[in-house]
């Protein structure tokens, strides 16, 4: 999701109730999307394998509004045994890729223990360009949410997280997953300078035992990340990102490739590493704010290709570029404007870019 959101539920004011010694919050908002796709169809939200290669041919121009992007959630704490009980319950209707109900957020947490489904302990925001686009600029440590079990103690956070959904699994029959992801991170920040340092640990796996192409290995992933932003004059912010892995997969942001292959000769995993990073500045300007932002995700394919596990034509790089306008008139109504121009390129050199124009508004609460 866009470091978007997140500024602005940060700034809405909730409906708050009471009842005994819980207090309750209830937010959300209701949001319009219109988009102008130049070249190809996108989607709902920027969908990069649909970027045409320049030696591919496809209808141009095409419009979409959609409202799938409103959201609803509510907030909870209690006192309890010297700490505060908070729980959060959150969804909205981009599933099945838009018009769908979808949990996003489900969890409680007390005395910094945390349970549930929230975004990864890996990935931060800090280093998030802001975009309009619901899917975020390509090469950051994927916050995405998925069920977890985390400490959190100070600054520092450890997880055991859901093995699949976000990592993913490699690239053979019958993957299976033994053991959680585990994550660790650190933020911190002083004098508006703020950091983040995150890795991750996977242990990958196939079996295929008892099939008559029996067979089985298993193969460890890492990876870490680095973000960071830094408030440099006033109304001025940069704010930056890399992250890097061998066998990370779906933690690097838009990553272009599996965390790992069977090679077929050897009946061996072989992990694929990826690397990818962002850069933006965000300047106060009238009303609003403007942010000019990139983001590039790369992935090392030859040795799959060469081994004959990947195609010449799968997905290795992704990029893109946002310059947005994003502004409130009064509070809880947010306007903006963006264009975004993106591009992807496969391992056999040919490459495409498609250009998105879009504006929002939002009526949060």
């Amino acid at each position: 999701m866009s470091a978007l959101v997140l500024a602005i539920q940060g700034t809405a004011q909730a409906y708050s109730l009471e009842v005994g010694d819980t207090a309750a919050d209830i937010y959300g908002y209701a949001k319009l999307d219109l988009i102008y796709d130049v070249d190809a169809d996108l989607g709902n939200s920027v969908n990069r394998n649909a970027i045409l290669l320049d030696d591919q041919a496809g209808p141009e121009g095409h419009t979409t509004l959609h409202a799938y992007q409103s959201r609803l959630g509510f907030t909870t704490s209690t006192p309890a045994g010297g700490s505060d009980l908070k729980t959060m319950i959150e969804g909205d209707f981009f599933g099945g890729g838009g018009g769908s109900f979808r949990l996003r957020h489900a969890y409680g947490e007390w005395n910094g223990l945390l349970g549930g489904q929230t975004w990864s302990n890996f990935g931060g925001f800090l280093g998030m360009n802001p975009t309009i686009d619901f899917t975020p600029q390509p090469g950051l440590g994927n916050a995405g949410r998925q069920a977890q079990l985390r400490y959190t103690v100070e600054g520092f956070s450890v997880s055991l997280e859901d093995p699949e959904n976000l990592g993913g699994s490699p690239l053979a029959d019958a993957t299976k997953s033994q053991l959680p992801d585990l994550t660790l991170r650190y933020q911190g920040g002083v004098d508006g300078f703020n950091y983040g340092a995150s890795a991750v640990l996977r242990r990958l796996q196939y079996d295929t035992t008892g099939t008559t192409d029996s067979g089985k290995d298993s193969a460890f992933g890492w990876g870490l990340a680095l973000e960071a932003s830094a408030q440099v004059a006033e109304g001025v912010t940069l704010r930056g990102s890399l992250t890097h892995g061998d066998g990370i997969g779906g933690y690097l942001e838009g990553t272009p490739a599996a965390p790992a292959y069977l090679d077929p000769a050897t009946g061996e995993l072989e992990t694929i590493s990826a690397t990818g990073g962002t850069l933006g500045i965000t300047a106060a300007a009238g009303p609003g704010k403007v942010t000019l932002g990139y983001g590039v995700a790369r992935a090392d394919l030859d040795e799959a290709v060469a081994a004959g596990a990947v195609a010449d034509s799968a997905n290795e790089k992704f990029q893109a570029v946002h310059l947005n306008y994003i502004w409130s008139p009064i509070q809880n109504v947010t306007y903006g404007i963006e264009a975004g121009y993106h591009s992807r390129q496969v391992v056999d050199g040919r490459d495409g870019d498609a250009l998105r124009l879009q504006g929002m508004v939002m009526y949060s609460f």
